[in-house]
């Protein structure tokens, strides 16, 4: 079985118009859905407003936004009203704590708390995403109170969850979770069953599993591995990679990029929904032939699913 596949923009589009230019080519491709991070260049919800009306029938994601520095309230307006540009069932808000670095160093807001910081902005958010669109939140971290008035259909929401106590969080008040530097063996023995226990008991549906490697289809594996290794050790010094790296057990985190040739990948491909994975979210990697063949891989496999 293959997972849905969709495609990550980049921390390489750094305007409307280029953002636009790759969501477009992915559309061009046949691909069901694009992923775009929060980065120090483009607010990516603002851009997927404008990127969502220019390219119509594919779908747009946020992977993700940082709860940090966005209040609640001032999120669930800008998902509503990118929702309302979009379209019904096109948008996902992905949200999450980023890292201490990140958290800390550009926002000055603490990390010692940040469980409970997701907990009160997901009950927020998840209030006005329902239909009722009321919130009425006074906890230690934020006050909600409000109602909105924005009868639109809502968009998605899924959270970047790796640990027990995020995934429970994710399970609880969302969709599902959306993952990075997460291979087979901690989807299937982590990630997926605890999310999953979390939302059953919840009383929500099956929860979307998001996951997000690099993908390389290439015929010189030792060489790609090679030039890959920088790119995937830099995560590594975040804690959370660096746990989904041990919880792997792979010596090398360049161990988790999808590489080989087309019946290696689309097998690796095959394997990650076996452990439970519903979307694939592909970094397409490597060199320029190389990506051109992993694109057409992906575009066969969403053709053939």
């Amino acid at each position: 079985m293959t997972p849905a596949i969709s495609l990550w923009a980049g921390h390489d589009t750094v305007t409307v118009d280029a953002l636009t230019e790759r969501v477009q080519a992915a559309a061009d491709l046949g691909i069901p859905g694009v992923w775009v991070p929060q980065t120090a260049a483009l607010d990516t919800l603002t851009a997927l407003a404008v990127v969502a009306d220019r390219v119509p029938d594919i779908a747009v994601g946020s992977a993700v936004v940082p709860i940090q520095g966005r209040h609640p309230i001032a999120l669930a307006l800008q998902a509503l009203t990118l929702a309302d540009v979009a379209g019904a069932d096109r948008v996902t808000l992905g949200i999450g704590v980023t890292h201490k670095p990140v958290s800390e160093g550009w926002f000055g807001i603490p990390y010692a708390d940040v469980v409970g910081l997701a907990a009160e902005t997901l009950e927020v958010l998840e209030a006005l995403l329902a239909p009722e669109r009321t919130a009425a939140v006074e906890g230690e971290h934020l006050t909600a109170r409000i109602t909105l008035g924005m009868p639109v259909a809502p968009p998605g929401m899924v959270v970047a969850a790796l640990g027990p106590k995020m995934l429970d969080l994710a399970g609880r008040h969302s969709d599902g979770t959306v993952t990075w530097m997460t291979g087979p063996v901690a989807l299937e023995r982590d990630v997926v069953p605890r999310l999953a226990s979390a939302a059953e008991t919840a009383g929500r549906r099956a929860p979307r599993v998001i996951v997000g490697l690099p993908v390389c289809v290439t015929d010189d594996v030792a060489g790609a591995r090679e030039r890959l290794a920088p790119m995937m050790a830099g995560p590594v010094h975040m804690d959370s990679y660096r746990r989904m790296v041990e919880a792997e057990g792979i010596a090398d985190p360049v161990d988790l990029v999808v590489l080989g040739d087309e019946d290696t990948v689309a097998a690796r491909i095959e394997g990650l929904a076996d452990a439970g994975a519903t979307e694939l979210l592909a970094n397409v990697v490597g060199e320029p032939g190389e990506r051109l063949r992993t694109l057409d891989l992906l575009a066969r496999l969403t053709r053939s699913s």
